[in-house]
């Protein structure tokens, strides 16, 4: 056996049986049994040869070249009489090493098998460290600090359920004081560590490592509190579940194993929809939990049938236990819900309804392939958590309401956290008023005096790819129909004139209505023609074909849209992408100033920042603010053109986009409307704004047919050359971090309707970096 490690402690421990001895010494002189005496003399006299039991020692080895002799000395402490009841051993302070055990310690460790390792549940070290020094207060400086720290064993039994075992020490064969060279604190240092109780570094500062010596042993004294120690982790984990960041503990199934005791236990838990009147599932321990009995009544019985079932629940209220389904009656037996317990293996079996105020609010189920494992014992034990489970899915409940309430502001409405303010202080005033029974018109919500930022990034060419993948698609339909039409051959001669006529209108001179047309053709005459053949006696060939075009149509339009729905997934990533970009980026904006941010997902993304003084009262504003911001725009706009270029080549339909920014140098005044429920500009003095933001997207530069914007380069259209000074600033700044290429370009947009003057800069992106 090794040394024993008490580098993580004040302590040099040396185990010494001194203190044991010197009671033996007195009872050998004092005690009036002559008996008593001469049995104390005896063990001294054992003992007499073998210094170090005296002395003390720290090589683990003597512990087992005097097992039988330490037995022997410590036969009073162990009676045999209780060693088959008593959970007990003698042990080395504060250590994990034990030894001396009763015989029902013994066959405990045995049952947990010979590669289980005793040691303390879960402790601290520096928590550990500061309970050792202030065990040193307790016993050298008499002060009363109660000093405890609760001590567990952990000890699987033979079917592996996890026992709680809690460790009560009897001290009274221990010493301790200070080594030789150990300088003693005072009262004034005491009291300073006493109120800085978690500073590890001043406490090792006072009391170093192996700086006091602890000598003797203990005898410590193991109680099962499984059940105590279930419980109370049973509502730690309850209690502790996150919606923000949920992770389901998978250690609840066994927390239920040791607190039923039974070692092959299956947990099941699913709230009850009240509005539907059906069970759901909890997401976060759907892969953790097995629910049998409630996934049969989740998907095999019918809606009626669930209803009433769920109706009579309500009503009794009562659970259901089944010790052992062999013994259930022979009518139930012929009931599906019987052979769904067969055929999973349940023997045993609760099912509890969860109420709250009368009404159904969840179901939980047990269920065990043990026969007799889950009884009317078993649920009795339910009552002293069921209010912890009532209030965990009442806080689960509210907690997923509020994210269901906050997913719902951020994806579906405009109501910006930044701009949220103003609109509660409208909702307080109203409520206030309807409080005190007065009428209270809510005023509407603006915002003056602000410095608009927009960009986007341009899926280029869109609507020209969906065009020409429709006719891809359209063509492979004509295809497909011209090859079962030519097979048919009988009475088709009239639909191949036709698929020839359309084919030919759209590959030369397609209309604004020859899809529309085709469409009508097919679902009116074509498909029902097809359906009839495969209804009679046509040959299997065709059958084949025909099948395997009706798999090919969307049952929506008639049509085959396989490149387009391609190019729709295609726009979906990429907007993804670029959103997701964009909204994690924003954290760092808004730590800028805040200010009110939205965006919008068509065939790109584009983005819209509002900022000023009127959106945060309490901030300090400043001009520089709106130049800090603009850098992150111009830097964020760089990186979402990055991450496209990472994936691109992964999407279904390759694609490009264009970016671009405009600066306005104009206040603007935003004002939230009623009606559409959103932001949009105030008064006819701003529409200006919105009349550039609009004819910007697709300007050409001046005297030429190149749009302004182009894939892989940044555009940044402006009035001043002001502004001109700026951009290049940030442009240098980017060209630094290896984000932009030093090949700037100085362009004039073209006149627009209304609009001239506009300049812009355009750079391309470092993509290789």
């Amino acid at each position: 056996m090794s040394e024993l490690d008490t580098n993580n402690s004040p302590f040099q421990v040396f185990i010494s049986f001194k203190k044991y001895l010197d009671v033996l010494e007195h009872i050998r002189y004092n005690d009036r049994l002559e008996y008593r005496a001469n049995y104390a003399e005896s063990l001294i006299e054992r003992t007499k040869n073998f210094k170090e039991l005296r002395e003390g020692f720290q090589d683990l080895s003597l512990l087992e070249k005097h097992e039988d002799l330490i037995r022997l000395l410590l036969a009073d402490l162990f009676p045999t009489g209780l060693t088959r009841n008593e959970i007990k051993a003698a042990s080395i302070p504060l250590a994990n090493i034990t030894f001396n055990y009763t015989e029902r310690f013994r066959n405990i460790l045995s049952d947990a098998g010979t590669d289980f390792e005793i040691k303390f549940r879960e402790i601290d070290d520096d928590e550990f460290y500061i309970f050792c020094c202030c065990l040193i207060l307790q016993v050298h400086f008499s002060t009363d600090l109660r000093a405890t720290l609760p001590l567990y064993y952990d000890i699987p039994n033979k079917d592996g359920i996890i026992k709680h075992y809690k460790i009560t020490v009897n001290s009274d064969f221990t010493d301790v004081y200070p080594d030789k060279d150990t300088k003693i604190p005072d009262e004034d240092t005491v009291n300073i560590l006493l109120e800085n109780i978690d500073d590890i570094r001043l406490w090792k500062k006072h009391f170093p490592p192996q700086s006091w010596i602890l000598s003797g042993f203990t005898i410590i004294s193991l109680i099962d509190c499984t059940s105590e120690v279930a419980l109370s982790d049973l509502k730690s984990t309850l209690i502790k579940v996150d919606l923000e960041h949920p992770a389901p503990d998978e250690n609840l199934k066994e927390i239920f194993k040791s607190y039923f005791d039974v070692p092959d236990l299956n947990f099941g838990l699913m709230l009850f929809n009240k509005k539907d009147k059906k069970l759901e599932r909890l997401p976060i321990y759907e892969n953790v939990f097995t629910s049998h009995i409630l996934d049969f009544w989740l998907n095999t019985f019918d809606e009626e049938i669930r209803k009433t079932a769920f109706e009579n629940i309500n009503y009794n209220s009562r659970p259901i236990v089944i010790s052992d389904i062999d013994k259930m009656d022979d009518e139930v037996k012929k009931m599906p819900s019987f052979e769904i317990l067969k055929s999973t293996g349940i023997r045993s079996f609760m099912v509890i309804p969860i109420m709250k105020d009368g009404e159904l609010m969840a179901i939980m189920e047990f269920t065990s392939p043990i026969s007799n494992s889950l009884n009317g014992l078993k649920l009795k034990k339910m009552e002293f958590f069921t209010d912890m489970i009532l209030f965990s899915l009442n806080r689960f409940s509210f907690e997923r309401n509020n994210q269901i309430e906050a997913i719902i502001q951020r994806e579906y409405t405009s109501i910006h956290d930044s701009v949220v303010w103003k609109f509660r202080n409208e909702a307080e005033k109203y409520f206030n008023a309807f409080l005190s029974k007065k009428i209270y018109t809510l005023k509407q919500i603006s915002f003056k005096n602000l410095t608009p930022l927009f960009g986007f990034s341009d899926i280029r060419a869109s609507s020209e790819k969906r065009f020409n993948l429709m006719k891809v698609d359209l063509n492979h339909q004509l295809e497909c129909l011209y090859e079962i039409f030519t097979l048919i051959n009988s009475d088709s001669e009239k639909y191949l004139l036709a698929l020839e006529i359309f084919e030919n209108e759209l590959n030369n001179e397609i209309k604004a209505d020859t899809e529309q047309r085709f469409q009508r053709l097919l679902r009116d005459e074509i498909h029902p023609y097809l359906q009839g053949k495969l209804e009679t006696s046509a040959t299997e060939e065709v059958k084949s074909k025909i099948k395997n075009y009706i798999s090919q149509i969307t049952l929506q339009n008639q049509l085959f849209y396989n490149q387009r729905r391609n190019l729709d997934e295609s726009i979906t990533l990429v907007n993804r992408k670029l959103a997701d970009v964009l909204d994690k980026s924003q954290a760092q904006a808004q730590e800028i100033f805040p200010h009110y941010y939205e965006r919008f997902k068509s065939d790109g993304v584009e983005h819209n920042l509002y900022i000023g003084q009127n959106i945060s009262p309490d901030a300090d504003y400043s001009q520089k603010n709106v130049h800090q911001l603009r850098f992150w725009q111009l830097e964020t706009i760089c990186n979402m053109e990055i991450e496209f270029q990472k994936f691109k080549q992964n999407l279904p339909i390759p694609l490009d986009i264009a970016s671009l920014i405009f600066v306005y140098n104009e206040k603007v005044d935003i004002r939230f409307r009623m009606d559409e429920k959103r932001f949009d500009i105030d008064g006819a003095h701003n529409s200006y704004y919105e009349i550039i933001k609009k004819r910007i997207d697709k300007a050409h530069i001046k005297n030429s047919q190149e749009r302004i914007t182009s894939p892989g380069k940044i555009a940044i259209v402006y009035f001043g050359l002001e502004n001109q000074k700026e951009y290049l600033q940030y442009i240098n700044t980017l060209q630094k971090k290896g984000l932009l290429k030093n090949d700037v370009e100085f362009l004039k947009v073209e006149d627009l309707q209304g609009i001239s003057g506009l300049l812009a800069i355009r750079v391309s992106l470092a993509h290789e970096n």
